[in-house]
């Protein structure tokens, strides 16, 4: 029996939401574009007999109709449809500019700022935001990187599996505020110092090694899967299908990214109940 699944896909504007839709097309979705929550679950019971995945778009181009999204929401879950909801947020900054390049308005700008917009639509979604199975902050990603997260997510469909992403960064530019946990590596010895590990990265052997090698890492790595692996069926009782996990050193280049492809490795061999994928993706990579 083909496992049916339902995808509400909003967030801010300007956040990538056309890039997410036409993405999920291309992976065998069946998009449905600006729907009024009011008729979100009707939608759903009717479509989801003859597309088995269905990903519908909602967001404040609607209007007043925007404002039933909880309802819908709370109705789909009367009926015991089963859905996960996507949330695209970026920071004001990136918004703005993303704004400014097209020389369009904010949908809720009326006559004032860009940024008057973003604050009153941020308002509007937060309580959206706090409820969403899965947030991505597209601040730093352009249309590919994005449109590989979103393979990365939705490519083999939401369950049963829970979808594990190792997200190293560097927190000299910031922590990603996608992340559900974040891991600190700045106690590691940083291969920065050493002339010839300085321009390579994580990614190479020769740093891989020197950073697990450290005194303390493997069991520090260990320690850590203990108690991700453990949380993980808590996670997915509570339909939390896909965690991020953000790995951080002082540039995201060397101990961090190591760390985090050693992390999504051992996860994907782990036995458990669940099936786990996990994969890891480095913000910062190549910024310096």
């Amino acid at each position: 029996m083909t496992t049916q699944e339902l995808l509400i896909l909003t967030g801010m504007s300007g956040a990538g939401r056309s890039t997410v839709a036409h993405a999920l097309e291309d992976l065998g979705w069946y998009v449905v574009d600006n729907l009024p929550p009011v008729l979100l679950p009707q939608l759903a019971e009717q479509s989801l007999d003859t597309h088995s995945k269905l990903a519908v778009v909602v967001d404040v181009r609607g209007g007043k109709f925007f404002d039933d999204l909880n309802n819908a929401l709370q109705k789909l879950k009367d009926l015991k449809i089963d859905f996960t909801a996507l949330f695209l947020d970026a920071s004001d900054q990136s918004l703005v500019q993303r704004f400014e390049s097209t020389r369009r308005p904010h949908p809720l700008q009326a006559s004032d700022r860009i940024v008057d917009g973003i604050a009153r639509e941020r308002a509007k979604l937060e309580e959206i935001r706090a409820q969403a199975d899965v947030v991505i902050d597209t601040s730093n990603l352009n249309v590919h990187q994005l449109e590989k997260r979103t393979s990365e997510i939705f490519a083999a469909g939401l369950a049963p599996t829970i979808r594990i992403n190792l997200l190293s960064f560097g927190y000299k530019y910031g922590i990603p505020v996608d992340a559900d946990l974040v891991l600190d590596c700045r106690f590691i010895p940083n291969p920065h110092w050493i002339p010839e590990l300085r321009p390579l990265n994580g990614l190479d052997a020769l740093v891989s090694q020197k950073v697990l090698s450290s005194e303390g890492v493997a069991e520090f790595v260990r320690s850590y899967l203990s108690v991700v692996t453990q949380m993980l069926p808590g996670y997915f009782h509570e339909g939390k299908k896909y965690v991020t996990i953000a790995v951080g050193c002082t540039g995201g280049k060397h101990r961090s990214v190591a760390v985090a492809q050693e992390i999504a490795r051992q996860l994907s061999l782990s036995s458990n109940d669940l099936e786990i994928s996990a994969h890891a993706t480095h913000r910062d990579v190549g910024r310096e």
